[in-house]
Order: structure tokens, then sequence, then C-alpha cells
């Protein structure tokens, strides 16, 4: 599974090797630098909660999207504008301070 998060024309992309474990601690201090280095104060964003809940939405996506991700875009988290992108993939957008946009997206692995 991969997440690529975008600020302006720069990304990061992350991989997981496994959608059920991983280190969210470590994840999320890589999303909140890459920010950082970006010009971008994403602390406030809840992010810690965001992202776990997309990679849940999307995990096992690759037969057919299950509810659990058309449910969180339905639901919305906090400000962020959330959408289904067909292949099962989540996307999630916000708005920044500097006048970028925060955009992270999920992608199912495909084998």
């Amino acid at each position: 599974m991969d997440i690529d998060v975008i600020i302006g024309n720069k990304s990061l992309t992350i991989s997981l090797e496994n959608a059920h474990r991983f280190d969210l601690a470590k994840l999320i201090e890589n999303v909140i630098g890459f920010g950082n280095n970006m010009g971008a104060d994403i602390k406030g964003l809840r992010i810690e909660k965001l992202i776990p809940r997309m990679i849940r939405g999307v995990a096992g996506c690759e037969g057919g999207c299950p509810s659990d991700a058309k449910s969180l875009v339905r639901e919305g988290f906090g400000n962020f504008n959330l959408s289904y992108v067909e292949g099962g993939i989540l996307k999630a957008e916000h708005p920044l301070d500097n006048g970028e946009h925060l955009q992270i997206k999920v992608f199912p692995e495909f084998d």
C-alpha cells in the first residue's frame, strides 16, 4: 500500500508493507516533517487520526472497495475534503495557511 502526501508541487511517497501492522508514530513523524520542510504546519490537522482511517478504508480494495472507504467519505473528517477515486483510492485535501493545499492519497496494494 502506498501513501502519497502532496504539498504544492512536491510529494512524499510512503510504502507500507502491511496495512494492518505499521509504525504509525514514524509515519506521522515523516508526514509532519515533510510539511515542515515545505513551510506548512500540519500538526493541528489530526492526520494521526485521519491516515489510519484512510488505510483501513482502502485495505482490501483490490477486489472492490469495501464500504469502509465510501463511508469515510460520506462521514467526512474535520475540514478535509474527502473523495473516493475509482480503483480504490482515497483522497483527502485541506487548504493550508501558506496558500498551498495538503493532499493525502492512499492507494490499495495491487499485485
